[in-house]
């Protein structure tokens, strides 16, 4: 039947033990040690393979550069926008894909140019005394080194290993990929500097740069990568602007090699300069484009009308016919140029509308101006149609997105649309005016018909010179002012202080991260794996743990044995060893005493589990009994697992308890004589096959009588009670009992069932013995009578053996 004493498993739940949790951290000193070696050991070792990272920037000015040539009357302008639009438009650009597709084009970046460094390829731009000239419409090796070589100055030589049955290439003109079929093994060829390699893997020409210093028998590699990728990694360019909110740009990039990072910044600086000033001539170069062709014709009509005047005017006085007709032909003169303005007007309208229907590239068209139309919402439909279009055409040279092609095409498409909607308004204003004018030159010409016939055929003829000759003119005024205006356009942007290297710009790596780093992760890792032993370890590991599951006193705390004897006492009688259990014979003696016990005294010695350290406390506490001149017996009771015998040299084999339980032998035959004075050991004999039933007989009460007739302390060795009930059969004839527990063993648990036990009175005036401490953190002295007193022991025990570590401590402290 189950009683209530058995729920006190229970009772004394502790809490969270932080001093406990702090001295296992402090014991475990030397994990922490050798973490954080490690730790900073890998620190150092990746530090030092970590290339050094440098800063290289530009500055650059944006501002509002009208032309010194633009007045009144020029009617060719194009303007980009006001200064603010064009700093945020400039930051895009420079960090658009596209932009930087142009760039890495230009300066064919997709090529690495490497060496070997202590630990890893360097990149070696701008350092190697070569360049290679590649073929951009033939596949190149993509993305394995290149091994060359120079043999001579004139002569190098090409390895590379190829692995596998098959290798990738690239071609730079169109981005795609191929492959094509190889020999696995080591491939070597030679080539002169200059010569052509044309090989299924690799086509370039290979040239010596100016000045390229001692290079013969060094070895280099080229390295040919994927475009995208390697425009991905040059968009990360840094743009930040003036904190004023001027029109100042700061340009900046971050990587391993200071040359490459100094000629993409001014070359994406110098490309973006380029475009702008692009755009503004753009009107300028279509407008001369158009007026050349135009000219042409013109001049060819100007000649023949001349031929004609001249042809008329022979052998006739000029001046006679001409005579009377001036002022008729002042006035036609003015109203032929009037609808010829509005004439050319309408047919430029007619020509843009069929161009806006019928074509896609709109980068060609002149500006209105040539037509002579002022009209600012067409003007600036076209310049933006023109810009856009001279955008979209360029970037079809290293953008292959469609997305980025369809968004200008859709911007386009909304210029054009509200183009088309301009151009039908201004053209029937136009057609208007045209009515007006013919309808002048109708009645003019009705006048002129009441002239001599030969007065009107001359007015005639010199009216389409007139005109021929006006029109003309005029064009040749255009064009000289699209000329003007074309070699006078400045850029908006503006170098304030190019790229360059000048030493300095080191800004990593950051090393420190890495050794804060390795500080970190060296103490935190051995503090879990603390932290989990911890808690996952249910052993005793201090008197604070006993002292929280049960009241049990606790009369005796024995320290770790080192030795490899255990009668520790006898060997070492002045160790802080022997003075433990000297210290529980004191204990022993004064519970006796307050029990009022007179003559032999019995000790039973238990634990829970086997391995405890019964039979240790056992014959070192018979031996200090011995040694203070008490007649003293130690008996095995452990019937199912003795140990005594090879404390003492003896053998099972000899006589024991058994013998004299089953009546075979007497107390005398069984009983042992020790090299320790006054005392003698009874060994359990021969293993029986019913233990229990042999301790619960007669005998064995007849045993102990004799020996309290014999001995001052008879010591019972038992076997655990967390195993088996002999030693509770046992109970009967004790008059103390010892309950061994032993540090990181002996589990939590079973100071439960030893309360349970007390409770219910199978076990009586019990204590507990602390055995097996070892006190690594050296703190809280009162754990211990021999091990916590530390150098307050000199004098009183043996010494021991000092460690390099104690020598050098005593040093100190003399000091």
């Amino acid at each position: 039947m189950l009683d209530i004493k058995d729920f006190s498993i229970f009772e004394n739940q502790s809490n969270f033990d932080f001093k406990g949790f702090l001295l296992k951290i402090i014991s475990y000193w030397k994990w922490f040690l050798l973490s954080l070696i490690i730790a900073f050991t890998i620190a150092y070792r990746v530090n030092v393979r970590k290339e050094k990272i440098y800063g290289m920037q530009t500055m650059i000015s944006i501002k509002e550069e009208s032309n010194p040539f633009f007045t009144s009357n020029t009617s060719l302008v194009f303007n980009w926008g006001g200064v603010s639009d064009k700093v945020n438009g400039i930051s895009t650009i420079l960090q658009s894909r596209s932009h930087n597709e142009m760039v890495v084009s230009k300066l064919s970046f997709y090529v690495d140019y490497l060496e070997q460094g202590k630990y890893n390829l360097i990149d070696s731009y701008g350092a190697v005394p070569f360049y290679v000239e590649i073929d951009k419409t033939k596949g190149q090796l993509a993305n394995n080194l290149i091994s060359i070589k120079f043999l001579s100055e004139n002569e190098y030589q090409i390895k590379i290993p190829f692995e596998n049955p098959s290798v990738s290439l690239i071609t730079y003109s169109d981005n795609t990929y191929s492959n094509t079929s190889v020999q696995p093994a080591i491939f070597l060829k030679r080539y002169k500097v200059g010569e052509q390699a044309s090989l299924p893997f690799l086509n370039w020409k290979l040239q010596i740069i100016d000045n390229p210093g001692f290079y013969i028998g060094k070895e280099y590699f080229v390295r040919f990568n994927d475009f995208n990728g390697t425009v991905s990694r040059y968009r990360g360019i840094s743009v930040d602007g003036d904190k004023g909110g001027g029109s100042i740009l700061t340009l900046s990039m971050q990587g391993t090699n200071k040359a490459r990072m100094v000629e993409y910044l001014n070359a994406t600086v110098r490309m973006l300069i380029k475009i702008q000033l692009d755009g503004k001539n753009q009107f300028a170069t279509n407008t001369i484009r158009f007026i050349d062709s135009t000219l042409v014709s013109m001049e060819a009509q100007l000649k023949q009308t001349g031929n004609e005047l001249k042809t008329f005017s022979k052998d006739k006085n000029i001046f006679d016919i001409e005579g009377g007709g001036e002022k008729f032909s002042n006035k036609i003169m003015d109203f032929d140029v009037q609808k010829d303005q509005v004439t050319r007007k309408i047919a430029y309208y007619n020509s843009l509308r069929a161009y806006l229907n019928n074509s896609v590239d709109y980068s060609r068209l002149p500006a209105p101006s040539v037509a002579g139309i002022e009209d600012a919402n067409i003007i600036a439909g076209v310049a933006k149609l023109i810009t856009l279009s001279t955008q979209r055409s360029e970037m079809a040279y290293a953008v292959k997105s469609d997305k980025i092609f369809k968004d200008f095409d859709n911007q386009m498409q909304a210029v054009k649309n509200v183009l088309i909607e301009n151009i039908s308004s201004a053209k029937n204003s136009l057609l208007y005016d045209l009515s007006l004018v013919n309808a002048k030159i109708g009645e003019a010409e009705s006048t002129v018909k009441r002239l001599p016939q030969e007065q009107q055929e001359l007015l005639k003829i010199k009216r389409k010179y007139d005109l021929n000759d006006n029109i003309y003119t005029e064009f040749l005024q255009k064009r000289n002012e699209a000329e003007i205006v074309k070699a006078s356009n400045l850029s908006d942007i503006h170098f304030i202080d190019p790229a360059k290297d000048i030493g300095g710009g080191l800004i990593g790596p950051k090393t420190s991260v890495n050794y804060i780093l390795a500080l970190f992760l060296g103490i935190l890792v051995p503090l879990m794996f603390i932290f989990i032993l911890f808690f996952i370890n249910n052993s005793i590991q201090n008197i604070d743990d006993i002292s929280k599951l049960t009241n049990i006193p606790i009369i005796g705390v024995i320290g770790f044995n080192k030795e490899s004897v255990n009668l520790a006492v006898f060997d070492k009688p002045k160790s802080a060893l022997s003075e433990a259990f000297r210290g529980v014979r004191s204990s022993l003696q004064f519970l006796y005493k307050k029990q009022q016990l007179e003559g032999s005294k019995t000790l039973m010695i238990t634990s829970s589990i086997s391995g405890e350290g019964k039979t240790f406390c056992s014959i070192n506490i018979a031996t200090v009994f011995a040694l203070s001149e008490k007649k003293t017996v130690i008996v095995g009771l452990d019937l199912r697992k003795p140990r005594l015998a090879d404390e003492f040299c003896l053998t099972n084999h000899q006589l024991g308890v058994v013998n004299y339980l089953i009546k075979q032998n007497t107390l005398e035959e069984i009983t042992n004589s020790t090299q320790i004075s006054n005392l003698d050991v009874i060994l359990s004999g021969p293993i029986p096959p019913n233990p229990s039933e042999l301790i619960l007989g007669d005998a064995m009460g007849e045993l102990i009588n004799e020996l309290k007739q014999k001995y001052d302390y008879i010591i019972l060795d038992t076997p655990p009670v967390g195993l088996v009930s002999d030693a509770l059969e046992l109970i009967q004839y004790t008059d103390v009992t010892l309950y061994i527990v032993r540090q990181n063993y002996t589990k939590k648990d079973m100071i439960t069932l030893l309360n349970n036990r007390v409770k219910r009175g199978e076990l009586t005036n019990t204590s507990v013995i602390f055995n097996g401490f070892e006190n690594k953190t050296k703190y809280g002295s009162n754990y211990g009578y021999g091990y916590g007193y530390g150098a307050y022991s000199n004098g009183y025990h043996e010494e021991e053996k000092k460690g390099f570590l104690k020598v050098i401590s005593k040093v100190f402290r003399k000091k």
